[in-house]
């Protein structure tokens, strides 16, 4: 460490979970790794809890490399305790407790995360719950409010609706003064889904939801992670001027679409990545979620749904977990 850096003294060497080899969850190893230093611009968080995403997998299978200077490492979202501070790290200082967006190296002890990204833990909640929060509310802001504008009384339809997105996406758009649409792939994901406050939520693999969203007067805003064929029922109940964002394509990445739909309907379609985004516009995206969001979490209206906690050393068993599409809500690491 540099006399630049502000810090509390902290081992050299920490337990980090590695990928192997491109390959399946059991690739995944626990490894040493050297304590990472932060830039002028980080700082370097002691992880109690990271967040498990998909794009994690996608990772772990040789499908989504880190952007370049990213750690190897997996794990898109952390929560801890900062423990050294970079001279160009805003106003963070030692000892605070942040959760943080980053772009790699969260499945482990110590990660570096940049200032901008970092959030101060919500008062009431937890550090597991609140390193469950990064990757969900970012993604769901990004795409959800400050891409497609939505608007109170107006509609959501999100896909996957017990997912971590899927929840979240669900808790905003009903405390924003939204009605939200889902689907889940089992009758049983459907009554949680209801549960987490879904005002209205379909079986995709037997209910023909678009036609049952139509009678419902149709959604204005579609938060989509499925793509493939689903993308051409999105588009048939939008109704005129609804926007639809793409952010993920599990069902595949194209799709064949009725574009007399689009010009009649004067609908948009847009999707985005938030991994590779610059730091400036992440900074922008944790300023506005941290004005328009925190306090909605303080106030209990917004919460985080955890479906388990597993220890660092069974990471393979999270991802055996995240693989099995049985998880309501987030899965943590715990790497205290």
């Amino acid at each position: 460490m540099t006399d630049d850096i502000e810090m509390s003294l902290q081992p050299a060497v920490m337990k980090a979970a590695a990928i192997e080899k491109p390959g399946g969850p059991e690739v995944l190893k626990l490894v040493d790794r050297p304590v990472p230093e932060p830039a002028a611009d980080e700082v370097l968080i002691k992880v109690t809890g990271a967040g498990i995403n998909r794009p994690d997998v996608l990772q772990r299978m040789g499908f989504y490399p880190p952007p370049p200077g990213a750690s190897d490492l997996p794990g898109l979202e952390v929560a801890g305790e900062i423990v050294a501070v970079g001279k160009n790290a805003g106003d963070w200082r030692v000892g605070e407790q942040v959760c943080a967006l980053i772009p790699g190296g969260g499945y482990a002890q110590y990660a570096c995360a940049h200032f901008g990204a970092c959030l101060p833990v919500p008062e009431g909640l937890t550090l597991f719950e609140a390193a469950g929060l990064p990757e969900t509310m970012f993604t769901v802001w990004a795409n959800v409010f400050d891409d497609a504008a939505l608007k109170s009384g107006e509609t959501l339809l999100v896909h996957g609706g017990t997912s971590g997105i899927g929840t979240t996406a669900i808790g905003l758009a009903k405390a924003f003064g939204a009605r939200a649409i889902a689907t889940a792939g089992t009758y049983e994901k459907c009554t949680a889904t209801r549960q987490l406050g879904a005002d209205a939520v379909f079986n995709y693999t037997e209910d023909n939801w678009e036609n049952e969203i139509i009678a419902l007067g149709g959604a204005d805003v579609v938060l989509d992670m499925t793509g493939g064929d689903f993308v051409n029922r999105n588009l048939e109940c939008l109704n005129p001027g609804g926007r639809h964002v793409s952010i993920a394509f599990l069902r595949g990445a194209t799709a064949e679409i009725n574009i007399l739909n689009i010009m009649r309907k004067r609908l948009k379609l847009s999707g985005s990545t938030l991994r590779g985004r610059d730091a400036a516009e992440k900074t922008h995206l944790a300023n506005a979620i941290r004005t328009h969001v925190w306090p909605l979490i303080v106030a209990g209206k917004v919460g985080v749904a955890i479906d388990q906690i597993y220890p660092l050393a069974d990471v393979a068993k999270a991802h055996i977990r995240m693989e099995s599409g049985a998880h309501i809500g987030k899965i943590i690491l715990d790497a205290s």
